[in-house]
């Protein structure tokens, strides 16, 4: 007869974690140190920990993403494809809920409210400028 040792359930990423490998926000910001550093990524929780020390860009690039989703961090940079397979080895589980992190929505300016980003200059005037110039023109040589 076999004998009934008892079976441990595996233990997620962090030791301590969700047993769905489903984390939110409350759970990555609980790992934002370098002792115990995850990372957000396309909806996918990710312990970098290991790797700070390694990054390119240093550790301080990715520390400053601590607690909020870096999608579009990471993106902006732009990212080899041996980076991306490095991910899938650091992978603990999906993420749900609300992220931090993300800009509120812009407002869209309507073509009267477009101004350069320069000096606040009205764009329309170049336009009117360039109309009021083709009409001189026109009445000068007729």
């Amino acid at each position: 007869m076999a004998s009934q040792l008892p079976v441990e359930k595996p233990a997620t990423a962090n030791g301590e974690g969700s047993e769905s490998g489903v984390y939110t926000l409350d759970s990555l910001k609980a790992h934002s140190t370098r002792e115990s550093f995850w990372m957000l990524l396309h909806d996918k929780v990710y312990d970098v920990t290991q790797f700070l020390d390694e990054h390119p860009g240093g550790d301080e690039v990715m520390l400053e993403e601590a607690g909020k989703d870096a999608t579009e961090a990471f993106e902006d940079v732009g990212h080899s494809d041996e980076a991306r397979a490095m991910l899938k080895k650091m992978l603990v589980g999906e993420f749900k809920g609300e992220k931090s992190g993300k800009a509120a929505p812009k407002a869209v300016k309507t073509a009267s409210e477009s101004t350069s980003a320069s000096g606040g200059f009205p764009l329309w005037v170049v336009p009117a400028a360039v109309f009021a110039a083709y009409i001189a023109w026109r009445v000068l040589l007729a």
